[in-house]
């Protein structure tokens, strides 16, 4: 088990978002008998795929309706399912894009640098 600020620096994050998400009900950690809070491990794993979520764009609304279908049981695994899949497409596009946009950024780069040496 582990207190607030241990999973924050865990993490990297500050205790400050482990509250807001606890607010937002994206994580709702036990309680001790001083009613602090604490975390097992598999609150920080679940909070490690909130934030791969988050680092990839994912909406917090859309974070908070899977924790919601989450906590719901197994009976909204299709519309868990819907929404990952709905997000995956997502990182795709944006995959796509930004491979794009490297190989533009590696043209200017290369035509930079050839107009410097002919210099």
């Amino acid at each position: 088990m582990y207190s607030i600020g241990e999973v924050a620096h865990m993490l990297g994050i500050s205790t400050h978002t482990l509250r807001y998400y606890e607010k937002e009900n994206i994580i709702l950690p036990d309680r001790n008998a001083n009613g602090e809070r604490i975390y097992s491990d598999s609150h920080v794993q679940w909070l490690r795929f909130v934030l791969k979520l988050k680092e990839t764009q994912m909406p917090v609304g859309k974070i908070k309706e899977y924790a919601h279908l989450y906590t719901e049981g197994e009976h909204t695994s299709l519309a868990r399912l819907e929404l990952l899949v709905k997000h995956k497409q997502s990182i795709e596009n944006q995959i796509r894009t930004l491979v794009e946009t490297n190989k533009m950024l590696e043209q200017k780069i290369s035509s930079y640098k050839e107009i410097i040496r002919s210099k």
